[in-house]
């Protein structure tokens, strides 16, 4: 699946890393980020942002707190994000 379009049944997520990788993705855009500015930023190749937007890889936690402070936020709060996107079935 792509970061848009991520699969549901009854509207439950079935992917949590596509969840991830769309709240990345908006994130990034919305601080007017390239996946290679992000990733120089965090600390992380620009082609494992663009794997993790898709979804196609599971960030660990290192991972969540290198990308959050580019982003201007905390982990918990990328975190959050994440999980009401589950919840919403988005």
């Amino acid at each position: 699946p792509n970061a848009e379009t991520i699969p549901t049944i009854g509207g439950m997520v079935l992917d949590a890393a596509a969840a991830f990788g769309k709240v990345l993705r908006e994130l990034r855009r919305k601080v007017g980020l390239s996946q290679e500015e992000l990733g120089f930023a965090a600390g992380l190749q620009r082609n494992f942002v663009s794997l993790l937007e898709l979804g196609r890889k599971q960030p660990t936690i290192t991972t969540m707190l290198k990308l959050a402070k580019p982003l201007g936020l905390k982990f918990s709060e990328i975190a959050q994000m994440v999980e009401e996107c589950l919840e919403a079935g988005e």
